[in-house]
């Protein structure tokens, strides 16, 4: 089985209508399709992963637990960014299942995660996935939460959140410069955003990728270039804008783990690889601070 379900074609139309702010392919993928399950996705974090904290000789056969033990690193090197998160409210953009929400929650002692995402089908997975944590009487009761809710409309007062993290999601979105401004929205002054996914490196690069790698081609991804993502935060008003590349901890052990088995290794997912060594794209941490002088809307000396 494929790392994304095959690309969409003129007879394999989408059932229903896509969710509001959802592409066809986006909704199809996420919803009916459901990427979770998807073998090389192994855990259900739905990410490529982060490798260079695995035990043992770094030759060795990759295996399920390192895959998975990978997507939470992922998530573990994006919180990193945040000093002092105890006590702290986080927002997850593109939370998917919620297993990054909970895994912040119960690692950082956050105060509250807010798992946010714009498929209705993720949120009743993400309620289902943490039941054990939304129970009543459970520690994590009224401390995780999880809301349906668009990257470029994000619905949460202004000024309501410290840290805003988003794994692997930024991707699908169709507007940044949107979720730019709302990610400054509703960032409470001196808040932080953290914001991990792949990105092409320049605008050449990003009309090639679409050739390459079917996501890009079939509507699920958007080819956008790293440095006009950085841009869209600056231009939204965020402060110390930051871009790291951390492609030599994803791409070669990703592809390591495809080849190692036997349903995966012939699969396209393994052009990523590709387009990383032949500088089309990269994977990239990019971080951000709201200006602490700074005012929520409406709000008057």
């Amino acid at each position: 089985m494929t790392q994304q379900p095959p690309p969409a074609g003129p007879a394999d139309p989408p059932d229903g209508p896509a969710p509001p702010d959802l592409p066809d392919r986006v909704a199809r993928t996420y919803g009916e399709l459901d990427l979770s399950t998807v073998p090389a996705f192994a855990g259900g974090f739905i990410n490529f992963g982060y490798w260079t904290g695995l035990p043992g000789p770094a030759d060795r056969p990759l295996t399920e637990a390192d895959r998975i033990r990978s997507e939470q690193d992922l998530y573990r090197l994006v919180l990193g960014a945040f000093d002092r998160p105890r006590g702290r409210t986080a927002l997850d953009v593109g939370c998917g299942r919620g297993l990054g929400s909970a895994l912040a929650l119960r690692e950082y002692g956050l105060g509250t995660v807010i798992g946010m995402d714009a498929h209705p089908d993720q949120i009743a997975r993400a309620r289902e996935a943490n039941a054990t944590l939304l129970a009543p009487g459970a520690d994590a009761t009224g401390r995780l939460e999880f809301l349906q809710g668009a990257a470029q409309r994000i619905p949460l007062p202004d000024g309501s959140i410290d840290c805003l993290f988003s794994v692997e999601a930024a991707q699908h979105f169709r507007d940044l410069p949107g979720f730019a401004r709302e990610a400054a929205r509703v960032l409470r002054p001196g808040g932080r955003l953290a914001l991990t996914t792949f990105f092409a490196r320049t605008r050449a690069a990003a009309r090639v990728l679409p050739a390459l790698l079917p996501p890009y081609a079939d509507g699920l991804d958007v080819p956008h270039v790293v440095d006009e993502a950085a841009g869209a935060l600056t231009a939204a008003g965020l402060r110390e804008v930051r871009v790291r590349s951390i492609g030599d901890g994803v791409w070669e052990y990703y592809d390591r783990y495809m080849a190692q088995q036997p349903g995966l290794r012939d699969e396209w997912p393994r052009r990523y690889l590709t387009a990383y060594e032949t500088g089309l794209l990269d994977y990239y941490v990019l971080t951000a601070g709201a200006d602490r002088d700074a005012r929520p809307a409406g709000d008057t000396p």
